[in-house]
């Protein structure tokens, strides 16, 4: 593990006098490229949080400051920090209001809360900052109350009777080879166990262990005794546990289980970050955002072009601060403003001239650098990927879609299946596929329902129709 140093208050205070003779700024890209290190890093430093060794000797002999005098090396009070999040960090903003709501559901009926959304939209962040919230009153203070089964492992087998053995183990319970070899005797024990004792578990990115076919739906469970866990959950006369549970797609089956107790479950969409959130996230992240800055409109434009999308605007937020921008928002956009410059003249073109439909759109929002490639556009490929697999016609669907610049009516997107010799019922199957899996948004404009796609998901999609054009040649 790398070391990592904090600085005291007396050495920051030190540290901050020798920048000022410099004439250096709190911030300066100067500081920065002298010390090797990013404007995020430099401001965790000036906030006595621990960087890394090489960033905090950097950081202080660029102003001439000897670093092993500026160290805090006060003992750290014990705490309970083991929990290694997936996604919930210090850079988390916003959603107070939601983070709110939804614990109060937690505290009250609800056994089940289901947060649904497109891929890197904040599912498991703010499951995990739920958790946190919940920890002192609910958990009761202690983090072994808390357990979280990442579906995306696949190193772990996810069938049921494999999940509950591990649970139950987790949790200081036995379990016998006859116990493994019974998933009735495994779900009797489970259930009992989160009856009888305080729990709140995470399931996250349950969309792994979902499967679909046209007659019973897109987003039933591969193991149906994933059916009768949460069949029997909502059932039990009491229940002390709760459970957060992410996914791409809407567990249909939980859906239909939990009807019959609608206090004991409840489902949440989740969008992309407001306005305002989305620069508290780049603050955050050490770029600045303050009103008089010529940074503040690019970075507002970048948000607004992403819808908000907390994963590509941390991405985003990360080379800016890094070589070679240093923090410097003006150079990455001089860089890159085509890209987001083609999406702003695309949606003015369908809100003020009304050419609301262009194949010939190149939108490249996922991939016009490499760490968008590596950490955005990976993520919704295999989304993507998935979605082709197993339902070919949304697949086909969610491409046609991708002509459309803005919101239109429903009856547009499924014409486009008409070429490819699908029904009206075929039609209505693979929309409600990508309703399933919110790959397709709804709006109302004036008193009409329409359909549209986040740019993000055009984005690909645009580029796998042309793909899709290329095949038929």
């Amino acid at each position: 593990m790398a070391v990592t140093l904090k600085a005291s208050q007396e050495g920051l205070d030190l540290v901050d006098k020798a920048r000022r003779r410099k004439g250096w700024r709190a911030t300066a890209s100067t500081w920065c490229d002298t010390a090797g290190t990013s404007v995020a890093t430099l401001k965790r430093f000036r906030l006595g949080k621990a960087i890394q060794q090489d960033a905090f000797i950097g950081i202080c002999q660029a102003v001439g400051v000897n670093w092993e005098e500026i160290i805090d090396d006060t003992p750290a009070p014990p705490t309970q920090t083991w929990i290694d999040f997936f996604g919930y960090d210090d850079v988390w903003v916003g959603r107070e209001n939601l983070v709110a709501q939804l614990q109060e559901k937690i505290e009250g009926s609800c056994r089940a809360l289901i947060l649904l959304g497109i891929t890197g939209i904040g599912k498991t962040a703010l499951a995990e900052c739920l958790a946190v919230e919940l920890k002192d009153d609910w958990l009761q203070g202690n983090w072994h109350n808390f357990l979280q089964e990442n579906f995306d492992d696949e190193a772990q087998s996810s069938d049921f009777g494999s999940v509950a053995a591990r649970w139950l183990e987790k949790w200081g319970e036995p379990i016998t080879p006859d116990d493994r070899k019974d998933n009735q005797r495994l779900l009797y024990r489970l259930v009992r166990h989160l009856r009888e004792n305080r729990r709140l578990v995470l399931m996250d990115s349950l969309e792994k262990i979902l499967q679909g076919n046209e007659e019973e739906g897109w987003s039933d469970f591969t193991d149906d005794w994933w059916v009768k866990f949460f069949q029997s959950l909502f059932s039990a006369e009491s229940c002390q546990s709760r459970i957060i549970i992410t996914s791409q797609d809407l567990p249909k089956q939980i859906e239909e289980a939990g009807n019959r107790y609608p206090n004991f479950w409840y489902c949440q969409l989740l969008i992309g970050l407001e306005k305002e959130e989305r620069l508290q996230l780049f603050d955050k992240t050490g770029l600045e955002v303050d009103t008089d800055s010529p940074n503040r409109t690019y970075l507002e434009r970048i948000g607004s072009i992403y819808e908000g999308h907390p994963l590509a605007l941390r991405v985003i937020a990360g080379e800016i601060g890094s070589r070679p921008f240093y923090g410097n928002v003006v150079a990455y956009w001089n860089k890159y403003r085509n890209e987001i410059e083609e999406v702003e003249k695309a949606i003015e073109e369908a809100e003020t001239q009304g050419i609301t439909a262009s194949a010939d759109d190149e939108w490249k929002l996922d991939r016009y650098t490499r760490h968008l490639r590596r950490k955005v556009r990976s993520r919704l490929e295999t989304t993507f990927n998935r979605l082709e697999k197993d339902v070919k016609s949304a697949y086909l669907l969610l491409c046609e879609g991708s002509v459309y610049r803005c919101a239109v009516p429903e009856e547009f997107w499924l014409s486009h299946l008409e070429d490819w010799d699908c029904d009206e019922d075929e039609q209505l199957v693979a929309l409600e596929a990508l309703r399933d899996r919110y790959l397709v948004e709804e709006v109302v404009e004036k008193d009409q329902l329409k359909l549209r796609q986040h740019n993000l998901i055009r984005s690909v999609s645009l580029e796998r129709l042309k793909q899709l054009d290329d095949e038929d040649e």
